[in-house]
């Protein structure tokens, strides 16, 4: 299969590739997703998990990206909840192969199912941002109706999305805040993967009730240069990697 890799962390974006990369394994409780679109981050270079799994042991190459929408191609053994076929879209494990291929191994409890009306495009930009935004503002930040809310980076994809579920407690996603606010709690946090949020998320996007922002759409071929910093758009940078379905 097709795949973005990346092999020496000191070659920055420079190490990005476009590849041919084996068939991934669907251990227990696995799915394999043939990849519709995929999502990214720009600081992915930068995490730990990006080039090491977890028992700290070098899983070079390795491919970025950990926002996934497709389809069910295959399942691992003892796999219940999904089935081969069905549209789906969720998280990879930080520390595992992403979603930059054409098709990738995920726990199956880290994705949901994809209402037949919402885009694999769409529902790509939705993971990362709409459980950040939805993690910070209401399991963190503890927001309920009549407070008002602050949003930095609200042009961004989970600062878009937390405008709209919006509608503050310092909640920070980038690191560990350095000061407190006067009277106030200091929270930071990494997003986890929530199947039932996910589809909530999703059914207020069918619904019209949510609308992830789309930046730039990409393909796979394209999706090294998408990384850079020159690259920034409004939204969320979407590469496409499968058309249809």
């Amino acid at each position: 299969m097709r795949a973005i890799t990346v092999r020496d962390r000191a070659a920055g974006l420079a190490g990005l590739s476009l590849t041919e990369e084996p068939y991934p394994h669907a251990a227990e409780n696995d799915v394999v997703v043939r990849v519709h679109a995929a999502g990214f981050t720009r600081g992915e270079l930068d995490w730990p998990a990006t080039w090491s799994d977890r028992a700290g042991r070098d899983r070079t190459p390795s491919v970025p990206g950990h926002e996934v929408s497709g389809v069910v191609a295959e399942l691992g053994y003892g796999t219940t909840g999904l089935t081969v076929g069905q549209r789906v879209f969720g998280l990879t494990d930080w520390a595992r192969n992403g979603s930059l291929a054409e098709y990738v191994a995920v726990e199956a409890r880290n994705l949901a199912p994809l209402p037949a009306g919402v885009d694999h495009t769409v529902a790509a930009a939705l993971p990362i941002s709409g459980l950040t935004a939805w993690q910070g503002l209401f399991d963190h930040g503890r927001l309920v109706a009549g407070q008002t809310v602050l949003i930095h980076g609200v042009a961004g994809g989970v600062g878009s999305v937390a405008a709209q579920l919006a509608r503050g407690t310092l909640v920070t996603i980038v690191s560990p805040p350095a000061v407190r606010p006067p009277g106030g709690r200091a929270i930071f946090f990494v997003v986890e993967a929530d199947r039932a949020r996910l589809a909530d998320l999703a059914r207020r996007v069918r619904d019209g009730r949510l609308r992830p922002i789309v930046g730039a759409v990409r393909t796979l071929a394209e999706a090294p240069s998408a990384f850079a910093p020159t690259q920034r758009v409004s939204g969320k940078t979407i590469i496409r990697v499968t058309e249809g379905g």
